[in-house]
């Protein structure tokens, strides 16, 4: 059950019904799979195993929480020998406003998702980023409106 050639299409069904909404009941589940609910679980269980389902979280606001800002930065660092990149990922994975850590190709090493309460706290992180060592360029991106965020991955490829 490692490639999703290797799901049949109930395992899709739950996938694609857990990723609109990982909140739901086991017995509500079942019913939308078209399955009873013990084997439903079971092929929860055997999809969590298997990596398909990697965790489930609660999507909160961050504004409403006193996050106020969220921006992107676009990461260049002085070398991109293995050692370097290992440390910056160690670097900002202790900071609780990074939210993302993608290593990119073209334009830069980083690309890092992070939030702010406001704009003093903004800088604050820019100037952090700014002066870790193997840090040489900082490109800051803030987020105006985000018109859509979806969780997951297309299911239609999967399902459908």
């Amino acid at each position: 059950m490692s490639e999703p050639n290797s799901l049949d299409e109930i395992d899709r069904r739950i996938l694609l019904e857990l990723q609109q909404d990982g909140r739901m009941t086991n017995v509500e589940l079942a019913k939308r799979a078209g399955i009873s609910p013990p084997p439903c679980l079971r092929r929860v269980r055997r999809l969590e195993e298997a990596g398909y389902i990697k965790g489930y979280h609660a999507e909160t606001d961050g504004p409403k929480l006193g996050w106020q800002i969220a921006f992107f930065v676009i990461v260049g660092l002085e070398s991109q020998k293995q050692a370097a990149l290992d440390a910056f990922e160690a670097l900002v994975a202790g900071w609780p406003e990074v939210r993302e850590c993608h290593m990119i190709r073209g334009g830069g090493d980083f690309l890092l998702k992070l939030v702010a309460r406001d704009a003093v706290h903004e800088n604050q992180l820019t100037t952090r980023l700014t002066a870790a060592s193997s840090v040489a360029k900082v490109q800051t991106l803030q987020t105006i409106r985000t018109s859509r965020s979806l969780a997951g991955v297309p299911m239609e490829r999967l399902y459908g």
